[in-house]
């Protein structure tokens, strides 16, 4: 515990760049915590809070622009990916799209305090194209009120912060382990939420030679595609499908839906988890009959089928 305190007094410039920049790259690397410990030892030994500042939201900054480029150059595969193995695959698909979609480059102001959201948001950046300069206007705020509210509080409840720091001290090395634990929890803590998540999911799929037959034989179910609105126009859809604008509040006033019809709902995510999200949600609305597609859109134009277009 002593060598780890020393660390941060020494390099903690070093220490928060670190853990900034791998928390915003994805990582489940706590970046609060050394934020708030540098901050309050700055206090205590009178030296300035700014440096801390700019070097967080620097390397937060760094960070999102990766993911601005990655989403640029691969974006839908990435998110994709990203969504794969997320740690909260039920914030990754229920929000980020529908809020990016609905508030564009602003909403990356305040992204970084809504779990699950900072990361997907600057690829969706980079996928719709927003402007890097855009783009780095909007997330360098961003990053530097995120970074900021550690500092402040690092500052104002410095002496509480120098309390736990001569507990943990007390503890010599079960204090290190103390904290090691506080990390293994929070992320079993995550790693659990997920698995209860996609087991809950589960349920029975319809392939798409199925629906196909369903369309042939002029027994077309109601099809819902909740995919974004720039990737539904850039790709196309599948015939019949109504759009469902926003899936992040359920908002299905517009669709025309009777609780007899089968409902088929499909997504371009893994394991179908958007379409999957949005069936569970009109079951409990008292649809009986309800069904993600097995592959998504994806799937659907792989088997080459016929795709509409504006």
């Amino acid at each position: 515990m002593d060598a780890l305190l020393h660390l941060i007094q020494t390099y903690g410039l070093l220490v928060v760049f670190v853990s900034v920049f791998l928390d915003q790259g994805g990582l489940p690397v706590p970046a609060y915590p050394p934020i708030i410990v540098t901050a309050a030892i700055a206090v205590d030994q009178q030296q300035s809070l700014w440096p801390i500042l700019l070097i967080a939201a620097l390397a937060a900054l760094l960070a999102d622009s990766l993911w601005y480029l990655g989403g640029r150059r691969i974006g839908a595969a990435l998110l994709r990916l990203m969504c794969k193995v997320s740690l909260s695959p039920d914030s990754c698909v229920l929000m980020t799209r529908g809020v990016y979609a609905r508030w564009g480059a602003p909403s990356l102001v305040v992204a970084k305090f809504v779990p699950g959201f900072a990361a997907v948001a600057t690829t969706l950046a980079g996928e719709t194209g927003t402007s890097a300069r855009r783009f780095a206007f909007y997330d360098g705020i961003g990053a530097l009120l995120w970074a900021g509210l550690a500092v402040a509080v690092g500052a104002v409840f410095h002496e509480a912060v120098n309390d736990v720091l001569d507990s943990l001290e007390t503890l010599g090395r079960y204090g290190l382990l103390l904290v090691a634990a506080a990390i293994a929890a929070f992320v079993g803590y995550k790693l659990l939420k997920r698995r209860l998540f996609l087991r809950e999911l589960r349920m029975a799929r319809i392939t798409v030679p199925e629906l196909y037959r369903l369309l042939e034989d002029g027994n077309g179910p109601m099809i819902l595609d909740v995919r974004s609105q720039p990737q539904r126009d850039a790709s196309g859809w599948i015939p019949g499908a109504v759009f469902v604008a926003s899936l992040a509040d359920m908002s299905l006033a517009d669709v025309p839906l009777e609780r007899r019809d089968e409902v088929i709902v499909y997504c371009d995510c893994p394991n179908e988890a958007s379409a999957a999200t949005l069936a569970r949600e009109l079951r409990r609305r008292g649809f009986k009959r309800v069904r993600p597609l097995a592959g998504g859109f994806e799937a659907w134009r792989e088997h080459g089928h016929l795709v509409a277009h504006a």
